[in-house]
């Protein structure tokens, strides 16, 4: 791979009028394909093989329309009025008629002729029924829903909606993370030319690949997190992996290379642990695929195209804007480049000096380490994952306001209604609609049930609705065991009835989500572990390294998830991170944080550790070894970091829950991964091992491949010519 990235990397520096205008040619036409196919992002969730997404299609083979979206306009009268006040229903129904005139809307059941009212008058609601899921309702006709109530507020009244079909405005915060990232690469490289260089490769890169997705979504169902997810790794691993091949570059032209050879050789040794970082991290994002959930699938496979583009820009478009730039690559500024005047008595960098605290006294060090992850990860024990509901989002969003509306009200079970579906094709016509309200009472007599509404049946009379409204909220506990009690009771159902009954809905899928993300979780993490294991046993030759890598990585993902249970879940420090409402950690984020700090690690591994293995195999001295390679990756390795950090970090700005703790999830677990894991216990556990680290059992010796990863052998052969 090294001699091929090396041509590759000469080529383009040569050549590089023809590879800019390559790229460019590629980024007109994706944007040209975006704004030409581009369709909408969906919010639906699918789980296939769960008892809610069986009951969703038998809905939409036997009752069409039954399992259309449903949005729910709230109104509240002033302090002191009553929506029965003659001028105040006057404009409910209003706006009630309004909402029947709205595009795509098949009904619109009003507040005085369901009952939903409060008993003062003061709060109630209409539900708009549409006879499509909400992925298929487009944008015009979500805009008409939004300015429906616009009668009841003129005359004064509060209406907000719910049902996640109007959204507020969304608010982007990859501006404060590319800032950091501007201003770490400009103190480390000491140039804004170089700092910025690596910044122009990632939001090109970014630009393909969400482009890419926008064109696809025409014909993909693709969720509305993915391109968030897209952008949020495609600008940090774009931005990392051009900083360590620059960083190299500048190393060579230091060395006395010319500026052709100093970009072929970069690009042959740094670029070879590029691309092996970026398959590490696209390995692990297609692996989401075992989990079977779609919408995660997708998610995984927006994002791991979004980095193969990454790689592809950091091995091929970087070396030629490194021959635009010439020599200009290494001047410094006069501000950032400044360094104090050395004393004739040369002195260790802080990496080096750090290094050698480390393995001076590693045992400590571990000791420390250990109880600091430990310490953070505890939280994590008691763990309860979940999807958001509208009391998650930020107070200022209708979702929210609804919510609160809704709960104040009617109390928290109207925010998550439960739907039963009783399928009876087998009965005679008379008998089932005696057993259509047979179920409605007995589901009346449940424990933890607020109200049961009157069934409603299809046309052949063999599907049944119901729909039930728990006593608690969508996301508590209580809600969950009234889910499993009536499973229970369904299954309580002889065979021979032929009667199928099923609990759907929102809650139960969004409760049949979490459990099956749960019961993947070991089968994922062993795929990744496996994984590692395997690419590190041949990367390094070594099956210890290996294993401290994988036993770093599984702490850093138990600190992060920690930190998060205990701000998202646990409400510390809320306030700090405008967490609206704590709640249940984002069912899928455990999934997501492995595939992506995976590779995020190992990552990170290589670049420290290959150094290390190649002292060690110069000069057989373990200790040293370490202290050597530290010296050497240190600093660019700390910055790369750092990048990250403020990339995701970024996005803990984003009002969106999910966004939201996704960023904070992989901020957190970036700098424990790299500062607490890579840069201070791996090098005590290095030092500790002594040469021991680096044996290969003599049977695997031979079967397993010898790979260059740093190059070494290609440097060798060139300076030998």
């Amino acid at each position: 791979m090294a001699g091929f990235l090396y041509r590759l990397g000469g080529r383009a520096f040569e050549h590089r009028r023809k590879v800019l205008v390559g790229w460019l040619l590629v980024l007109g036409l994706v944007i040209a394909s975006a704004a030409s196919f581009s369709g909408q992002t969906s919010d639906k969730f699918e789980v296939p093989g769960t008892e809610a997404q069986q009951a969703q299609d038998l809905l939409h083979k036997k009752f069409p329309g039954a399992g259309g979206a449903a949005a729910r306009m709230v109104f509240a009268a002033p302090k002191g009025e009553s929506l029965k006040d003659p001028e105040n229903r006057a404009a409910v129904m209003a706006s009630v008629a309004k909402a029947k005139r709205a595009d795509e809307v098949s009904a619109v059941v009003d507040p005085y002729s369901a009952k939903a009212l409060t008993p003062d008058g003061r709060i109630g609601f209409a539900d708009v029924i549409y006879p499509v899921p909400s992925d298929e309702i487009d944008e015009h006709a979500r805009d008409q829903l939004a300015n429906t109530g616009s009668p009841a507020e003129k005359a004064g009244m509060q209406v907000e909606f719910g049902g996640n079909l109007v959204k507020d405005e969304e608010k982007h915060s990859e501006g404060a993370g590319m800032m950091i990232a501007f201003i770490v690469l400009a103190i480390t490289l000491g140039s804004l030319l170089a700092a910025g260089l690596p910044l122009l490769t990632a939001l090109i890169g970014v630009a393909i690949g969400v482009g890419g997705l926008t064109a696809l979504s025409g014909t993909v169902e693709l969720s509305t997190t993915a391109p968030t997810l897209a952008t949020m790794l495609g600008l940090a691993v774009g931005i990392d992996y051009a900083l360590f091949i620059l960083s190299r570059y500048r190393q060579n032209l230091g060395d006395g290379l010319e500026m052709r050879e100093a970009a072929a050789q970069a690009n042959a040794t740094a670029g070879s642990a590029v691309v092996f970082a970026g398959a590490t991290v696209v390995i692990a994002l297609i692996g989401l695929t075992v989990v079977n959930i779609p919408f995660l699938t997708v998610m995984g496979l927006a994002a791991a195209g979004t980095v193969s583009i990454a790689v592809l820009i950091a091995v091929t478009l970087l070396p030629a804007l490194l021959g635009f730039a010439g020599g200009r690559m290494t001047r410094l500024n006069r501000v950032l480049g400044y360094r104090p005047r050395r004393s004739e008595t040369p002195r260790d960098t802080v990496s080096v000096r750090w290094a050698r605290f480390v393995t001076g006294r590693p045992l400590p060090v571990l000791l420390v380490g250990l109880v600091l992850l430990g310490a953070i990860a505890l939280p994590a024990l008691h763990m309860k994952l979940g999807l958001p509901d509208g009391g998650s989002q930020p107070t200022d969003t209708t979702e929210r306001r609804s919510h609160d509306l809704l709960t104040k009200g009617f109390g928290p079970g109207f925010n998550g209604p439960l739907t039963v579906v009783v399928d009876a094709p087998e009965l005679p016509r008379h008998q089932q609609s005696a057993l259509a309200g047979g179920v409605a009472e007995e589901l009346k007599g449940y424990p933890g049930v607020a109200a049961v509404s009157e069934p409603v049946q299809n046309e052949r009379g063999d599907v049944t609705i119901v729909s039930v409204t728990p006593t608690s909220g969508p996301t508590s506990e209580a809600t969950k065991d009234l889910v499993s009690f009536m499973r229970a009771k369904a299954d309580e159902i002889p065979e021979r009835y032929g009667i199928g009954a099923y609990v759907t809905g929102t809650t139960a899928l969004n409760i049949d989500t979490a459990d099956r993300l749960a019961a993947a979780l070991p089968k994922y993490i062993a795929v990744v572990v496996g994984l590692a294991l395997l690419l590190m046993t041949v990367v390094f030759r070594s099956l210890l390294v290996p294993l401290t890598a994988v036993a770093g990585f599984l702490m850093s993902i138990a600190a992060s998830m920690g930190l998060v249970v205990w701000v998202f879940q646990d409400g510390n420090l809320a306030d700090l991170f405008n967490v609206a409402q704590p709640g249940p950690i984002l069912s899928f984020l455990p999934v997501l944080l492995i595939g992506i700090l995976f590779g995020l690690a190992m990552d990170y591994q290589v670049f420290l550790v290959s150094r290390m293995r190649e002292s060690f195999v110069h000069t057989g001295r373990a200790r040293e070894s370490v202290v050597t390679g530290f010296g050497q990756s240190g600093r660019v390795v700390v910055a790369a970091a750092l990048i990250m950090i403020g990339v995701f970090g970024g996005f803990v700005l984003a009002h969106d829950p999910i966004v939201k703790s996704i960023g904070l999830s992989l901020a957190v677990g970036v700098l424990a991964d790299a500062f607490i894991v890579r840069l201070t216990l791996i090098p005590a556990v290095m030092a500790l091992l002594g040469r021991s680290a680096w044996k290969l059992p003599r049977r695997l010796e031979r079967i397993v491949p010898e790979v260059d990863l740093e190059g070494e052998q290609l440097v060798k052969g060139l300076s030998a010519s």
